[in-house]
């Protein structure tokens, strides 16, 4: 069952920034946090003046879903998987941020209407 969902592509380009040795980022300029074994996985707004790999977010637009709702995720990045993009993920109680390079952006966005999704820009 495809479960078809209204995205929208946020604005910002974002980097996702690995800190072995850290427990909580020196600044306060990220916007989600996950702590694990290996480290520090830490995701921010990527500042126009550093280098490095740089992604580009979908995320639901009005169709926040709850914790129970299987499923809504996969339809998701399913799709993206299937033509090998690769992404990065950070979710929230209501929605999921799925991230694509920035230079697959377009590559993504055509994948996921493809799949049904409804993309705005």
């Amino acid at each position: 069952m495809t479960r078809s969902q209204r995205l929208r592509i946020v604005p910002s380009q974002f980097a996702v920034e690995h800190l072995a040795n850290s427990t909580f980022p020196e600044d306060d300029e990220w916007i989600a946090l996950v702590r694990a074994p290996e480290g520090l996985t830490v995701l921010r707004d990527a500042p126009a003046w550093v280098d490095g790999e740089r992604w580009k977010g979908f995320y639901s637009d009005g169709d926040s879903h709850g914790l129970d709702q299987p499923g809504m995720l996969a339809a998701v990045v399913g799709p993206l998987a299937e033509s090998s993009i690769p992404v990065f993920v950070a979710s929230t109680y209501h929605a999921d941020l799925v991230l694509v390079p920035d230079h697959r952006l377009q590559e993504a966005t055509d994948v996921l209407r493809e799949a049904g999704h409804r993309i705005a820009e």
